[in-house]
């Protein structure tokens, strides 16, 4: 009986040892430009996990550069740093900072170690992108399908204004907008880059009657009089004080914290996309063969408590298809 359990529990630790190894097949290096707990990282995680947990032992890193952005640079060099000292198999870079801080100046055509990045706004080529062992997933927001979705709901609207933070991603979604614009369902007004609240202060006293729907993205960051960067749902609040139409939001938690409805972009798909190409890239296929490629899921998502707070309707056919959400107090 004795000999018996023994190899039982040796074929238990056998196996658990077999687990291990299995588990721990790669180690991935994962560069966030963000804070850890910004909605859009904790998407991004959430995709690269559901891919890589199984295989993988995953270490992340985050450069903080919406809440810290002249500590960016000396982030970019602390990745750099446990890049060294992990040697992984293979690197995932999450967001525009991250290329420009660590990814091109540290391991673009310089190492062999395979990168891929996600949420890029800017063109890849921008950052040299693809590069010897360099691709990944772009970043862009369905600003054509929110405004068509908008104008189902509320079908006065005529004129779409913009607002983001001045920060590379506001300014690649600017230029997205000045070269789609002519495909748009509504015309297109204003585009505010800002840094603090007081640019949105600006906007009630320049006419922001002329918006007849504002569509918001890369909110955090902006700071306060008081030079404390606030998170996206402050930002909305302050937004809510001096604009009373219809917000669009350009990810499914800025519906959540306060924008009307939108068509929305997920860090599910960028960090889900780029986890497979890595993938790949790790088990042998050569980076030169695997493309970069653009998010192509959108998702409809309407804020009811918005919408009922304003007394629109929604028709059935509207809600067909389209994820409903509650406002968060």
């Amino acid at each position: 009986m004795r000999i018996l359990c023994s190899a039982v529990l040796l074929v238990v630790f056998l196996c658990s040892q077999v687990k291990i190894a299995l588990a721990a097949e790669f180690k991935v290096l994962v560069v966030m430009s963000y804070e850890a707990n910004n909605p859009w990282v904790i998407e991004i995680r959430e995709g690269i996990d559901s891919v890589l947990a199984a295989s993988s032992e995953i270490t992340y890193f985050h450069m903080d550069t919406k809440v810290s952005p002249a500590a960016g640079p000396r982030k970019g060099e602390e990745a750099y740093a446990l890049y060294q000292r992990l040697q992984p198999d293979g690197v995932i870079v999450a967001d525009d900072d991250a290329q420009a801080m660590f990814v091109v100046p540290f391991l673009k055509d310089k190492v062999r170690t395979p990168v891929m990045f996600n949420g890029v706004n800017n063109s890849a080529a921008k950052y040299g992108f693809p590069a010897t062992n360099v691709s990944g997933i772009l970043e862009r927001a369905h600003v054509r399908e929110s405004l068509a979705f908008a104008k189902q709901l509320i079908p006065s609207i005529r004129t779409a204004c913009f607002m983001t933070n001045d920060v590379p991603a506001g300014r690649a979604l600017r230029a997205q907008v000045e070269e789609e614009k002519e495909t748009y369902p509504v015309k297109v007004g204003a585009f505010h880059l800002i840094r603090n609240t007081r640019g949105i202060d600006a906007l009630a006293k320049n006419g922001h009657s002329a918006c007849d729907t504002i569509l918001v993205d890369s909110l955090e960051g902006i700071v306060d009089d008081a030079a404390r960067p606030l998170n996206n749902k402050e930002v909305l609040e302050v937004l809510r004080k001096v604009y009373s139409g219809p917000i669009l939001g350009g990810n499914r938690y800025q519906v959540e914290q306060g924008a009307w409805a939108a068509v929305v972009k997920t860090g599910h798909e960028q960090g889900e996309t780029s986890a497979e190409m890595l993938l790949k890239a790790m088990r042998g296929t050569p980076v030169a063969r695997i493309s970069v490629v653009s998010n192509v899921r959108g998702q409809r998502v309407i804020n009811v408590t918005a919408l009922e707070a304003h007394h629109v309707v929604l028709k059935p056919t509207i809600l067909r298809g389209a994820t409903l959400v509650r406002q968060q107090p």
